[in-house]
């Protein structure tokens, strides 16, 4: 059974149930299998909704830059996904997106450990929506690794 607006469909096919299902109903269903990048990072949906979303990742060594550190793209991509995922709860039917600009201040480095990537819609028009995303440790002192803010168009999804 697969929601779309409310609605329950039943559908063994594989063309009807792409048609039917966006993509935060994929995230609900399917958790990390939904998301190609999700599955090669690891990343893991905590939660999303009502204009928020969080996500968690563990640090591996394939992840470090030439010097030992995290990569800073990974604290960017992991925060370009939670913000988008956080956006998708506010959508219409029939809406999409796609990130038009994006900018993350680097606070602090990273070796090791499970970071989690914090975001939420700060404003969503009818063609631009405003977002902001923290990524911190996921330790006793959540300590603030990047901070990021990126603008997100409003589209029309594509059939």
């Amino acid at each position: 059974m697969v929601r779309d607006n409310g609605s329950f469909y039943s559908s063994n096919n594989p063309i009807t149930l792409k048609r039917i299902m966006n993509y935060l109903d994929k995230i609900t269903a399917g958790g990390r299998s939904a998301n190609p990048f999700f599955c090669l990072m690891g990343i893991d949906v905590v939660s999303a909704g009502e204009g928020k979303a969080v996500l968690k990742m563990t640090v591996r060594p394939d992840m470090y830059n030439g010097v030992g550190w995290l990569q800073g793209g990974m604290l960017t991509a992991i925060a370009d996904e939670a913000m988008a995922l956080a956006l998708y709860t506010r959508l219409a039917p029939g809406e999409g997106i796609a990130t038009i600009s994006e900018s993350t201040s680097f606070i602090r480095g990273v070796r090791e450990g499970t970071i989690i990537a914090e975001a939420q819609v700060i404003r969503k028009g009818r063609r631009v929506a405003f977002m902001e995303s923290v990524v911190r440790m996921d330790d006793a002192g959540m300590t603030i690794l990047s901070r990021t803010t990126a603008s997100f168009t409003v589209t029309a999804e594509k059939t």
